[in-house]
């Protein structure tokens, strides 16, 4: 699948917003002992994505009733769902100056019921030419996601027969949509009962 840059300027991928605030002192500590341990741009992005999807704790997986939108919340609170973990792994790239783009699939139970949208994230590496997806939604018994720049390890694979969909389009910031979601969420009960079926 081609991927879409939503912006034409990658210049748009790299800056600070209000759910990615990368320039936050948190994320900045982050991302520095990271750095620290990986200097390589590669590497740095590979131990991002395993210090958002192993440290931080799907918050439906683990129960925690916090909804958390924002990247320096998302590492200060250590919990989030796929869309706030994704916000934190784009923030911890944009911080090392590496392109991090926001991306969806629509996905739903075997049946083809009970649409919902998860988060991914994209990113372009120095040297690479293609946005390479990532989901650091977090593993359990049955998902098995791992960073790759090649063929895709993502928790699912979409089945066009159920009306599942892989959405190309990559954004800045989260879909207004996801972001209008998690912010009208006042704990993560209700945001079950209200996160979008579409973009």
């Amino acid at each position: 699948m081609e991927l879409i840059q939503q912006n034409p300027d990658i210049e748009a991928y790299l800056a600070a917003g209000e759910a990615v605030d990368h320039e936050h002192r948190l994320v900045r500590e982050v991302s520095e002992r990271l750095a620290d341990a990986h200097p390589d741009a590669y590497a740095y992005a590979e131990a991002a994505f395993a210090f958002v999807r192993d440290t931080v704790p799907h918050s439906m997986d683990s129960g925690d009733l916090r909804v958390t939108w924002r990247a320096s919340d998302v590492l200060g609170q250590r919990t989030g769902i796929c869309y706030a973990k994704s916000v934190a792994y784009a923030a911890l790239l944009r911080a090392r100056g590496i392109p991090a783009a926001l991306c969806y699939q629509r996905l739903t139970e075997d049946d083809g019921s009970d649409p919902v949208i998860h988060g991914l994230v994209a990113v372009l590496l120095p040297g690479e030419r293609v946005w390479a997806r990532q989901d650091v939604r977090g593993n359990k018994p049955g998902i098995d996601a791992r960073f790759s720049l090649g063929e895709e390890h993502l928790a699912w694979t979409v089945r066009p027969e159920l009306g599942e969909v892989d959405h190309p389009e990559l954004y800045a910031e989260p879909h207004p949509v996801v972001l209008a979601a998690l912010k009208a969420a006042p704990d993560r009960p209700s945001l079950d009962r209200t996160l979008p079926a579409g973009l």
